[in-house]
């Protein structure tokens, strides 16, 4: 396969930017700009690469950098199913949780550190990322990728363990079974998390938590259906079966608010060990 020039690159960045915010309707023009500017290719390690098919990868046929811009799935760390993530569902959890130029978004599970380029072209100048990536490898290489970027710190440490930075946005790119407690301490007055909520390597849901006035309540809701890796210390197996059973029924669109501390009700849509989601709003 020919080479591709940088022109025609930035021709195939803006096509493909187009098309993931599309897939899930997200028009914010700063979202499609980032995707639009950040080169995929930085964060991924020489090709060809590996592409996930629902867990079986092929290779590319080259090492060149246009077949990336599609919506793909691809190896960081194949033989461990460590991915870079599909950018539509990416670009749909940024348009959920709409972050704001100088925010300070707090980034748990780095990989690579292409979207944490993302986020940070979201935040702009005035902002800051704080990446956390438990992986030492995975870390290095998002150092090195992102050492050119002044507003973002990549740091190789557990994201399940505090302290964690006060942040407006907490964005987690691997799948826990109850929104961490760790977290919603960190949250900033009205700030945002989302994280995949999810049964070991089942599928789950993206769940968006807003922090408002209430120290045990918050607005939550559910966002398309995901299968993320496992967290490590995310992941409570005693909670796994539950969890997988309330998404295998569905109804996802239904819940509304979170709850922590206080006894389910009959708006209960699932219970976990102290918290509980709710179809009324919080």
């Amino acid at each position: 396969m020919l080479e591709t020039s940088s022109r025609d690159l930035a021709v195939f960045r803006k096509f493909y930017a187009c098309l993931v915010t599309a897939t899930y309707g997200v028009t914010d023009p700063r979202i499609i700009s980032a995707f639009a500017t950040v080169p995929r290719e930085d964060f991924l390690g020489p090709g060809p690469w590996k592409i996930s098919i629902e867990g079986t990868y092929i290779e590319t046929p080259s090492a060149n950098p246009a077949l990336l811009y599609q919506d793909i799935v691809v190896a960081l760390i194949a033989e461990r199913g460590v991915n870079n993530g599909e950018p539509s569902l990416h670009a749909r959890s940024l348009g959920a949780v709409g972050v704001s130029e100088g925010e300070h978004v707090l980034q748990i599970g780095v990989g690579g550190g292409y979207y944490t380029a993302i986020l940070a072209e979201l935040v702009g100048a005035t902002g800051h990322v704080t990446a956390i990536e438990i992986d030492d490898g995975l870390a290095e290489r998002a150092k090195h990728s992102l050492r050119h970027r002044r507003t973002v710190e990549v740091l190789c440490r557990s994201g399940a363990e505090g302290p964690l930075p006060r942040s407006d946005v907490i964005y987690v790119s691997a799948g826990a079974t109850e929104p961490l407690r760790v977290w919603l301490e960190a949250l900033a007055p009205k700030g945002r998390l989302i994280f995949p909520l999810t049964p070991g390597h089942g599928y789950g849901g993206m769940l968006l938590v807003t922090r408002g006035r209430r120290r045990r309540s918050f607005a939550a809701r559910l966002i398309g259906r995901v299968g993320f890796i496992p967290m490590i210390g995310g992941q409570d197996e005693r909670a796994v079966a539950g969890l997988a059973a309330v998404f295998k029924s569905g109804g996802l669109e239904a819940v509304r608010s979170l709850h922590l501390d206080t006894p389910p009700n009959g708006t209960c849509w699932y219970s976990g060990r102290d918290w509980w989601l709710s179809t009324e709003e919080g």
